[in-house]
This record gives C-alpha cells, structure tokens and sequence, in this order.
C-alpha cells in the first residue's frame, strides 16, 4: 500500500475511484465484499481508492472509522493508495486524524461540511487539522463560499493541503469562474483533480488543466474509465468523448435520484460485489423500477468495460 508523500504523479498515475461501502445485514463492514471490489478496480487499472461520500463516511462514528482502517490496510494491493476521509465537522475529524497518525495512510480528505461553517473558519479548521495529523490533507471543494481560492492556495504553499477535489457543478463546465480563480492563485492545475466524475471531466482537463478525476461509476467500468484518462494524457480528446458516452446513461440516473444511492445499488445490480443497506442517515433504493433502470445501465456499462478490457483492445 502506498505510504510516502502524495505527488502530482500519484494523481495522474490512476482514476482516484470513490466507492460504496458494504454492510452486512446487521450493519456490519463486510470486508470480503469490499475485497471484491477493490479487486474487480484493480483489475481494470484502478489503483486508487477514496472513501468519502460514496462510501457515506459522513455519517460513520469514530470508533468504526478505526474498523474502516484496519479493513483498508487489510484488503489494499500491493501496488494500492488508500484514501480514507475524515469529519466533516472538525470535533470528529479531530478525533480520526489522531487515529490516522498512527497509521501509514500518506494523506486523508477532509469532508466539506456546509453548515454552520465560514469560509475563513474552514480554512483555519483546515491547517489545524494538518498540523495535528502531522500531514497534508486534500481538501473537496464542493460548494461556492465553501473556501476562499486565496486561503486555499496558501495552505497548499504551506504544506497543509496537498491535493484539491473540485467539484462544483457547473451546467456548463468550460465555464467556471470559481476553478478559474482557484488555479489563478495556486498557480499550476497539476494538486487540482476534478471531483465530478466522466462527465466534465473533459473541460476540467483540456481547458483547466487539471492532473487527473475522480469517479464513482469507475466501480462498474474501471476500463473504460481509465481509458478515458490514458485518451487525455495523450491528448485524445475524441477518443475520450466516446468513450464517456458509455457511461452518460448509469450518470444521468444517478442525478436523477441520488449520485450515492444510486451507485451503491448499481455495484450490486451489476453482479460485482453485494453492497447491502446503507448506513444511516441514508436508505437504499427500492423502487422496482428504478433499480430496474439502475441494473440495465450498469449491467450494459460493465460489458463494455469487459469487452474494452479484453487483450486485443490494449493499448
């Protein structure tokens, strides 16, 4: 498991996946279905793994958080970054980065909390945080008025933030004036990676110059997902947008009723690991026909994956 410092290689080096968490009927971790997981990830060319909000670690308490590190350590390949999050409010943070220290996880994201929060005081919370962790954090942008551009540049300068998911949605993403101002202060898009997965990631990459995205629906099609991030690299933006065209239908469900809900039910539907109920203060799906939908897109998107992963499609 990777353990030295976070660089703008180790960004661009995988799609940085953002799975669901299993739950046994009780509750429980279920540490071979995350195994599952990881490894159909892996097989497809993800090598790295952040669990946040997918993963629904807003709500974890602290003692399961230490769980939650024990199974990540247990289960991540050899050649693996494990990205575990920590908060959002900075009482719990505070408590989980004091188990982070033991631990040889080189970074951990720090959930945005929207309420009551200031701009200022995130900042603040932030280099708190980092100096007690004894390490940088990433810091997800998710919400305007969240974090000033200006603070945020300056606990990267200083080493408390080492890498920015953004994710703002934009119903345009080639224009986005906070991304714009944010890379004006830090300078270099190459610590900054989108954080909304396929579906800007091309506007955040050709015209922003962001380093690398994460996804959630990586989970079904880790293939075509890395695809879409070797086609950047090289400058295929074309091959990149046909290939994102395979994963708009599972996307445009998962807007339509809830981006978490909806993949936690897709990783199951589509046969690669059992998810089961979702921790509190979330439920899972169960209209019939919407996880009818839900099992059409990912089954389809995963095929794909598979037959785009297949030998003679190398390269």
């Amino acid at each position: 498991m990777k353990s030295d410092a976070v660089t703008p290689a180790d960004l661009a080096r995988s799609v940085l996946s953002v799975p669901p968490l299993p739950r046994g009927a009780d509750g429980a971790l279920l540490e071979g279905e995350t195994r599952r997981l990881v490894d159909w990830l892996r097989a497809g060319g993800v090598t790295t793994y952040m669990f946040g909000g997918n993963a629904n670690l807003y709500n974890m308490g602290v003692r399961e958080f230490g769980a939650l590190l024990d199974l990540l350590e247990r289960i991540a390949p050899a050649d693996g970054w494990m990205v575990p999050s920590v908060g959002a409010d900075y009482g719990k943070a505070c408590d989980q980065v004091d188990l982070l220290r033991e631990r040889a996880f080189p970074t951990a994201m720090l959930l945005p909390l929207t309420f009551p929060a200031t701009p200022a005081g995130v900042a603040t919370g932030l280099r708190k945080l980092a100096d007690r962790y004894g390490k940088p954090l990433i810091a997800y942008v998710k919400n305007e008025g969240y974090i000033e551009a200006r603070d945020l540049a300056a606990l990267m300068a200083d080493g408390a933030v080492c890498t920015v998911k953004y994710a703002v949605v934009r119903k345009d993403p080639a224009e986005d004036p906070l991304l714009s101002a944010l890379l004006n202060a830090t300078g270099s898009g190459e610590r900054i990676i989108s954080g909304i997965g396929e579906r800007p990631v091309i506007d955040h990459v050709t015209r922003f110059g962001l380093n690398a995205f994460t996804s959630g629906s990586v989970c079904i099609a880790p293939h075509l997902s890395m695809a879409i991030l070797k086609a950047l690299k090289r400058g295929d933006t074309a091959q990149a947008a046909t290939l994102r065209e395979q994963f708009i239908p599972l996307e445009d469900l998962r807007d339509r009723h809830s981006p978490i809900r909806v993949l936690h039910a897709a990783v199951a539907e589509a046969g690669i690991a059992e998810t089961g109920p979702m921790a509190e203060f979330l439920s899972n799906l169960d209209d019939p026909a919407v996880l009818a939908s839900i099992r059409a897109a990912a089954t389809a998107l995963r095929a794909r994956s598979l037959e785009h992963g297949k030998p003679a499609n190398v390269g």
